[in-house]
């Protein structure tokens, strides 16, 4: 398995293991701000942990996290189950505010095909216990680290 966070996001579609690139924010500034996170599917070894649909809290802080794709890509994507998160409202909405880096249809990480890759923008893993301000991030890492053990 692969998580790529952040610039690992980048690198891993650089590197043309995710499709797309990841662009200067719509700001055209650096981010740092906390987003919440809805879980597109939680059927994988990444999002295993959490209730289909779940909301979040994650850390934001970038400059180059506007993802982008041309249509036929977040088509397929979006089709074929492979968006792994959306930027939402903290009902879970899909918002032009929510979406604060202007990522196509509010995309804030993808899996690869065979769901063993994943890159995600936000810093799930600065909120994986209480003394960082939270634990909403844990259960991606609880899933992933069970995975590796069994």
């Amino acid at each position: 398995y692969i998580l790529g966070v952040c610039n690992g996001f980048q690198i891993l579609t650089e590197a043309k293991l995710l499709p797309g690139a990841l662009l200067r924010n719509a700001s055209l500034r650096f981010l740092s701000v906390d987003c919440w996170l809805r879980v597109e599917r939680s059927d994988t070894v990444f999002t295993g942990h959490y209730q289909p649909g779940a909301v979040f809290r994650a850390p934001m802080a970038h400059g180059e996290g506007n993802y982008f794709a041309d249509d036929a890509t977040l088509d397929r994507l979006e089709g074929e189950g492979l968006v792994a998160f959306r930027y939402v409202t903290p009902e879970g909405e899909v918002t032009t505010e929510a979406n604060r880096n202007g990522s196509a249809r509010g995309i804030a990480g993808i899996y690869s095909p065979d769901l063993r890759v994943l890159g995600l923008m936000p810093h799930a893993e600065d909120l994986v216990d209480p003394l960082m301000g939270g634990t909403d991030g844990k259960p991606l890492f609880d899933g992933l680290a069970a995975a590796l053990a069994a």
